[in-house]
């Protein structure tokens, strides 16, 4: 089985980027805001048939965002110390092992992101789990946003692999309804232990962390 990871949220914390908001005198909550606005925002352009880099979509918001704010600094230094936490964000604590697992019972890894490969990359360096993957693939490269069909097909090829025989991973229900109208098997990692919304299609597993997806593959294989 090919197992592909989002990324951004999946695999890393997003949880500390509030401490990167309150650090330059802004409120905490603003985090889970830009992060769903450039996801809005990456959303709105590849709908309307064009498409930008995360980062740029990310900055420019931030920029907006922080403006009207009282500061403790100059709006563009908040904007750089922001971006650069984001660039230094963790793992969440049950990846690395359930990463590990995975590969150690024969599955093949990759990643499927909207944000950049060096995010990525540098985010597993700082894991120790880089080698555990055979590529970190982005959507830059595929001309369209996840949840858009066009992202996973071109997953699809430059894995030579079948739709059907992958499976993506992530916490994020619109991206598991749209790997699974693309044709793959769907693990919604359910970390914070809401419901799935019904208007979305049901995944094929619900797990709550990378090593009990594991078990439930083996599980499979058995």
């Amino acid at each position: 089985m090919l197992v592909v990871f989002d990324v951004n949220e999946t695999l890393s914390d997003l949880g500390l980027m509030g401490q990167c908001f309150a650090d330059v005198g802004a409120p905490e909550h603003l985090a889970k805001l830009w992060f769903g606005s450039i996801l809005r925002d990456g959303f709105a352009l590849t709908a309307a048939g064009s498409t930008q880099q995360f980062a740029t979509i990310g900055r420019e918001l931030l920029g907006g965002m922080l403006a009207p704010l009282s500061l403790n600094r100059g709006t563009g230094a908040a904007v750089e110390h922001i971006m650069t936490g984001f660039l230094e964000l963790p793992l969440h604590a049950d990846v690395a092992p359930g990463v590990a697992q995975l590969r150690e019972a024969g599955h093949r890894l990759v990643t499927l992101t909207n944000g950049s490969t060096n995010v990525s990359e540098e985010l597993f360096r700082r894991g120790g789990i880089r080698d555990h993957f055979e590529a970190l693939l982005s959507v830059d490269d595929a001309g369209a946003w996840k949840p858009n069909r066009r992202a996973y097909e071109y997953a699809g090829r430059a894995c030579n692999t079948e739709l059907a025989d992958m499976l993506l991973v992530a916490v994020h229900p619109w991206d598991i309804d749209g790997a699974a109208r693309a044709g793959m098997e769907t693990a919604w990692l359910n970390r914070s232990g809401s419901e799935y919304p019904s208007y979305f299609t049901k995944p094929t597993h619900v797990v709550t962390t990378l090593p009990e997806l594991a078990a439930r593959l083996r599980g499979d294989r058995a």
